[in-house]
């Protein structure tokens, strides 16, 4: 079974930093592109930033200079690492990602999401 596990999610100040992080586990053979998303309340759920295997990266125009999008291939790891945030960074953010593994090939998954508020 794959599993999407999000951390680093909290509390910040307008301003500041959060890196969130998530870890993608089971019997995998293989890990294409990953991408975080966020939901705010009342509004529907977007795209932050995506990145493939090869690294390529894109980012909502929203997020792009303030955001960065990395991955650890040795640890089937993706990261965010966020910077000036501001209180409309506000929300709940969800791992996304397509895996190969043993059970049922290529498959897209959702990690449980991480709780980022941005608030003085």
């Amino acid at each position: 079974q794959v599993q999407l596990v999000e951390s680093g999610g909290g509390v910040v100040e307008p301003g500041g930093s959060l890196r969130l992080s998530c870890v993608v586990s089971g019997r995998i053979f293989s890990i294409a592109g990953m991408e975080w998303h966020r939901q705010a309340p009342g509004k529907q759920r977007e795209l932050v930033a995506g990145i493939t295997s090869g690294g390529s990266t894109n980012y909502a125009d929203s997020v792009r200079g303030r955001f960065t999008i990395s991955r650890d291939n040795t640890k089937n790891t993706v990261y965010l690492q966020m910077n000036s945030l501001k209180p409309e960074d506000t929300a709940v953010y969800y791992c996304y990602g397509t895996v190969f593994s043993s059970v049922g090939g290529w498959r897209n998954y959702w990690g449980q999401g991480t709780q980022v508020t941005v608030s003085s």
